[in-house]
């Protein structure tokens, strides 16, 4: 036998999960709650796609579809500040994860200006159950960008490997449910 001791890798696979337990457990929880609400959305559509079809001819699909290339980039930027902080590159963990952020904030920016404009021509929660569960539904995510926006800024100020996975993965939650909302809002007919 060699002088070199080996790790031997750990059977339970929550131990392998990169950052926090607990965050794991919110993440997948949030993602329970998403999913039951797009699971109420496409319930009731099946009771009027037509009238769906129509509501959702009041979206604005080129904006949500900038919005998509621009969430899953600081997305990608997310991850890119957790590479750089793994290589000892404090500096420019800090300015992906800004960067990140700043894209994040694109995205409100842009989603405001969608929600302003749908209650400028009179949609709200009561025009159709389509607005209903699309004003819940964009108005919870967005909710969820804010409070993302907030955990870059703090793992950017203490960026500790630890605290960049675990805010990381939650910014990466906030993605994927972006990923799944924008299809089945703006897109399925």
């Amino acid at each position: 036998m060699s002088g070199t001791a080996r790790t031997i890798p750990s059977a339970d696979p929550l131990e392998q999960l990169p950052g926090d337990l607990m965050m794991w457990v919110l993440i997948v929880s949030e993602l329970l709650v998403f999913g039951a609400g797009l699971a109420a959305f496409l319930s009731v559509r099946i009771t009027d796609p037509a009238g769906f079809a129509a509501a959702q001819d009041h979206l604005h699909r080129a904006a949500a579809g900038i919005n998509t290339v621009v969430l899953v980039t600081s997305g990608f930027l997310a991850a890119l500040a957790v590479r750089a902080r793994c290589g000892g590159r404090r500096g420019r963990t800090r300015l992906l994860l800004a960067a990140a952020a700043l894209l994040g904030t694109v995205f409100l920016v842009v989603k405001g200006w969608e929600f302003s404009d749908a209650f400028a021509a009179g949609l709200s929660t009561e025009t159709h159950p389509f607005f209903t569960f699309y004003f819940l539904l964009t108005g919870f995510h967005f909710a969820h960008v804010v409070a993302g926006i907030v955990i870059l800024a703090l793992i950017g100020w203490k960026d500790s490997p630890h605290s960049l996975e675990v805010g990381t993965a939650f910014w990466h939650m906030v993605d994927l449910v972006w990923v799944i909302l924008f299809p089945v809002l703006y897109l399925l007919r």
